[in-house]
């Protein structure tokens, strides 16, 4: 009975994890104790070292947000590269339309809306090869843009651009906008841009005809 009394004592006497935790508290330097009254001058340096603390923290996870995105995009920058390749590899059509929107991007992008010479550029080099007259043909890719022209009233427009064509003038890009002058896109008229647009198909046809006859 006397060891079990003996042993309750012993127990009893052991520190809590309160007190050995109150102790520590105690035990530790000044600098490393928290300021437990604000009101001290200690306390805002203290303070003020904290919100330094969390302030580079959060820098360093925006600036960590920041080049991950640019990681992940120049992944998928690279990727839609070897999607491209390998895309092209197996459809030579597809190549060959994406040589000549670029092309026509380098020639007119500068005065026409590049989505315009992207369906041009598309549009002539799935018809390129078709059994159409040339003046068919420029007409079909100016409707693919301009869908409210009529095919007699284009064919009309086109015939100048369809005589070029067939007697092998020589055309480059300078004479081809030669109509924009200073003026926007949007500015121009109807009939203005019916021209535009089909001495672009022309120049467009002209290129596929250099491609061809040097492969």
């Amino acid at each position: 009975m006397a060891n079990k009394i003996n042993g309750s004592d012993t127990f009893s006497s052991l520190p809590s994890q309160v007190d050995l935790e109150l102790l520590e508290a105690l035990l530790e330097p000044d600098d490393a104790t928290y300021p437990w009254n604000p009101a001290d001058e200690e306390s805002e340096a203290y303070f003020q070292e904290l919100e330094q603390q969390f302030g580079m923290q959060d820098l360093l996870e925006e600036e960590l947000t920041t080049r991950s995105q640019d990681f992940y995009s120049h992944l998928d920058t690279l990727w839609s590269g070897i999607s491209l390749g390998e895309s092209y590899n197996h459809n030579p059509q597809q190549a060959l339309a994406f040589n000549l929107q670029e092309k026509l991007c380098s020639t007119f992008a500068a005065c026409v809306p590049q989505a315009l010479l992207n369906t041009i550029a598309t549009k002539a080099t799935e018809i390129f090869a078709a059994q159409q007259s040339i003046g068919e043909q420029l007409v079909e890719c100016v409707q693919t843009v301009l869908p409210t022209w009529g095919t007699e009233d284009l064919l009309v427009l086109a015939r100048p651009f369809t005589y070029a064509m067939r007697s092998s003038e020589s055309q480059n890009g300078a004479s081809a906008i030669s109509n924009l002058k200073n003026s926007e896109w949007t500015a121009l008229s109807e009939v203005e841009k019916a021209k535009v647009t089909l001495a672009i198909a022309s120049y467009a046809f002209t290129q596929l005809n250099k491609s061809q006859s040097e492969s």
